[in-house]
């Protein structure tokens, strides 16, 4: 069986069309020549003429008729085809499922989906509140949020926002009554806020300091598996809670909590959004990621002239 390449039944149909080489060859942007040798070595790879040509004039032979009858109409519908899909670049669709902690997603759902949502009304954007470091692929989501050292290597991760860092905090009350830790060992006298991971994993503390470390397993009188519930807890004098900064600064700024051990805070590479780099992504993942780019680097450039002025 013979093989027909694409380009190669592009040149006959315009060619059959047309009735002429030149004219073939200007709407195609090709020299005649070219054009003519290409349709040479398709004849002789099919072993048919399909043309039969003159100085004056070109015409189909009955074989060209019967391809031409065939051939036609599959390329204008491939044209159409592709036609259409380049259209849905002005109204794409589809929908994005994301999984993704609650403190994780909030700037996204604050800062970026307001008016990715309002620009692409054909996407929907489905967030799963989870704290399980998941298999994304494996739990049927598009894309995961989580700090960049837990994403896994085979990702393409989008980064927002600031380095993290977690900081330990507790109310002024507790503290009027618990002296504040000096250094990391002196948490075992203290109540402690804990954190339990969806798969029953006790989150330790990992404290750091002029390159020395401490992983300390805390005890105290309350465990929770949400971020912000820990700092209700620690405002209301339960106990010391160890959470990513963003969430405590207005709280520190109003000294309605106080940080302690500020020393042996350590910062990583904060947030970002990641999705399978061996899968061609949907649209709308794709238009969805470059809006979090766009977004994440006009923060980049406000915190630059911030800090140059």
């Amino acid at each position: 069986m013979q093989k027909a390449g694409l380009s190669e039944l592009t040149v006959f149909v315009e060619i059959a069309q047309q009735r002429s080489f030149s004219a073939a060859a200007r709407n195609l942007g090709v020299s005649p020549s070219a054009l003519s040798h290409t349709m040479r070595a398709f004849e002789a790879r099919l072993g048919v003429r399909l043309f039969n040509r003159t100085t004056r004039s070109v015409a189909p032979t009955e074989a060209g008729e019967r391809l031409l009858a065939r051939v036609g109409p599959a390329l204008a519908d491939l044209r159409d085809a592709v036609g259409e899909a380049a259209s849905t670049r002005d109204r794409p669709s589809g929908v994005i499922r994301i999984s993704a902690s609650e403190s994780a997603a909030k700037p996204l759902v604050r800062h970026v989906l307001p008016d990715f949502l309002a620009r692409y009304p054909g996407i929907h954007v489905e967030i799963v509140v989870d704290t399980r470091l998941m298999d994304i692929v494996a739990g049927g989501f598009d894309a995961g949020i989580r700090v960049l050292q837990d994403v896994p290597r085979d990702m393409i991760a989008v980064r927002f926002g600031d380095d993290m860092r977690f900081v330990a905090v507790a109310s002024p009350g507790y503290l009027r009554e618990h002296p504040a830790p000096l250094a990391p060992h002196d948490l075992a006298q203290h109540r402690c806020i804990r954190f339990r991971f969806e798969s029953g994993a006790l989150y330790r503390w990992d404290l750091e300091r002029r390159g020395k470390t401490a992983s300390i397993d805390v005890d105290g009188p309350m465990t929770l598996g949400n971020l912000n519930l820990m700092i209700e807890a620690a405002l209301n004098g339960v106990g010391i809670a160890w959470v990513p900064d963003h969430l405590a600064t207005e709280h520190l700024r109003s000294r309605r909590l106080i940080q302690v051990l500020a020393e042996w805070s350590p910062s990583f590479p904060g947030l970002c959004l990641y999705y399978p780099s061996n899968r061609h992504p949907p649209a709308a993942l794709r238009l969805f990621a470059d809006a979090v780019r766009v977004w994440a680097e006009g923060g980049a450039r406000r915190g630059a002239s911030t800090r140059a002025v």
